[in-house]
């Protein structure tokens, strides 16, 4: 696959998820998705995806959440998953074919602007990829014309950052040794875009869907998938509003960060690693009948 152009509404979003994230998400994926796989399987719930439907996933990243959505779509359905990342969309075709899964495709686009077919999905999905939007309001409305008349809209974001210990803490660990950045306004993209309930609805809302529901969840989850301190920590480093504040910072101060978050771990340790409270929000919604 070719990098998808840096042009549009999105294009500050598509350099850097093809530059800067998208290449660290992609050498860390099997952490990320073993930390937040329950999240996905719980919104795919919630939506009711059933066999023989034609979803579309939003953001899908590595696309495990797009794997994950063929399988429940089987006989006859099939699961697309768009996303603005090159390197991510690459391990997600390599992921399917290794996995023989055939009833999937990818697409290299932005949401916000691409032009799907009229009516082409019952559900639109996405675990944490569609807080990225310069616009919501414009994506959901054309993301709204992919739906069938009466389709579901299902998806998880996060809560404020407070309210999310496993970001919050090492946040505030990192603060000990490197300045922070100014945090971003409140409804930028980002992955705290969401964060205002009443927001998410007010652009729902706007951008034509019906029936909105929002479902604030508390959830412990596995840092890093399971891992022991160090290697949580370590991986708390690369994410995040923590990775946001290293990026810039002077490499000879990150083993004393690492010192700082470890400890800072060292409360939620258990024989299972690093278990640690978020908040997420699922929101349902849909396509006018």
């Amino acid at each position: 696959m070719r990098y998808l152009d840096a042009i549009g509404p999105n294009a500050e979003q598509i350099k850097h998820w093809n530059q800067v994230s998208g290449p660290k998400w992609v050498a860390l994926h099997e952490m990320v998705n073993a930390q937040i796989t329950p999240l996905g399987h719980l919104t795919m719930e919630r939506a009711r995806v059933g066999h023989d439907e034609r979803v579309l996933d939003i953001g899908c990243g590595c696309g495990a959440t797009t794997l994950d959505l063929a399988r429940r779509v089987t006989p006859s359905g099939h699961a697309v998953g768009i996303d603005i990342s090159t390197p991510m969309l690459a391990r997600a075709q390599s992921a399917a074919e290794v996995a023989g899964v055939h009833n999937v495709r990818f697409e290299n686009a932005d949401a916000q602007t691409f032009p799907f077919p009229t009516a082409a999905y019952d559900v639109l999905f996405s675990r944490f990829g569609v807080m990225f939007f310069a616009d919501p309001v414009a994506a959901f409305r054309n993301l709204l014309t992919a739906l069938t008349p009466g389709g579901r809209l299902a998806f998880v974001c996060w809560r404020p950052l407070p309210e999310n210990p496993w970001m919050f803490v090492p946040l505030m660990a990192a603060a000990q040794h490197v300045q922070l950045p100014p945090p971003p306004a409140p409804r930028a993209p980002g992955p705290f875009a969401f964060a205002e309930a009443d927001y998410v609805r007010g652009v729902l809302a706007a951008a034509g869907f019906v029936e909105i529901a929002l479902e604030d969840r508390d959830h412990t989850l596995a840092v890093g998938g399971h891992a022991n301190e160090r290697a949580a920590a370590e991986f708390l480093m690369e994410i995040g509003p923590t990775g946001t504040a290293l990026r810039e910072a002077d490499p000879g101060v990150r083993p004393r960060v690492l010192e700082a978050i470890r400890a800072a771990l060292e409360p939620y340790m258990t024989p299972d690693g690093v278990r640690m409270p978020s908040a997420p929000r699922i929101v349902l919604a849909r396509r006018p009948a």
